[in-house]
């Protein structure tokens, strides 16, 4: 029924905007980890939506991506994993983050993530390994590819609290443009991780 909606944000707290698309406000229930990917508020956003409507209720769910949105629905094919439930998986870890856990096999690691536990984890693990991918949690292979050579970065900028996915795709986008910089271009390789190091620390900030 809807797609996605566009408009100003005139609200955002933990797991809900609001959004005035001309007129009517509406109240979208969106995971923490999607809300900074949205913008602050007062400034324009296009939300990605999903219409949860039931005999007893009727909720909208928003996202910042398509992909995010994917990854929202593939945990709604887990068994006992509903809409308040994904929301509340995603909002305690990043799409990224959350494949890395699942590629690794790890149940450890994802009976930890709020609104898990020990059986979900398994059917999670059962119905998601293998599925889930950076594509669906909005990285190109592009991006990926150009930040390849610099994991050690990436993985560092992870530490420190940023976003893996959003480091990445920052650390991809710098090697890119710095790429035609011939005195870039003249330095070894932990002279390069360095300066991207240093150029991602301020602009992620």
């Amino acid at each position: 029924m809807f797609n996605s909606l566009s408009g100003i944000i005139t609200g955002k707290f933990p797991r809900q905007v609001f959004l005035d698309t001309g007129g009517v406000e509406w109240d979208l229930c969106v995971p923490d980890s999607n809300l900074d990917a949205l913008g602050t508020v007062g400034s324009e956003a296009r939300v990605f939506t999903w219409l949860h409507h039931t005999d007893q209720l009727m909720a909208l769910y928003g996202f910042s991506s398509a992909e995010e949105r994917g990854v929202f629905l593939d945990l709604l094919k887990v068994d006992g994993v509903g809409p308040k439930g994904a929301v509340k998986i995603m909002s305690a870890v990043s799409s990224a983050r959350l494949m890395e856990i699942l590629e690794r096999g790890d149940l450890e690691m994802l009976e930890k993530i709020p609104g898990v536990g020990k059986k979900t984890a398994g059917k999670m693990m059962l119905a998601l390994k293998g599925r889930l991918r950076l594509g669906a949690a909005g990285q190109s292979e592009a991006a990926v590819s150009s930040a390849k050579p610099y994991d050690d970065v990436v993985a560092s900028l992870a530490s420190m609290g940023y976003d893996r996915k959003i480091a990445q795709q920052k650390v991809a986008k710098l090697a890119e443009s710095m790429a035609a910089d011939s005195e870039f271009a003249q330095k070894n390789q932990k002279e390069r991780e360095e300066l991207i190091f240093r150029r991602a620390i301020v602009e992620l900030a």
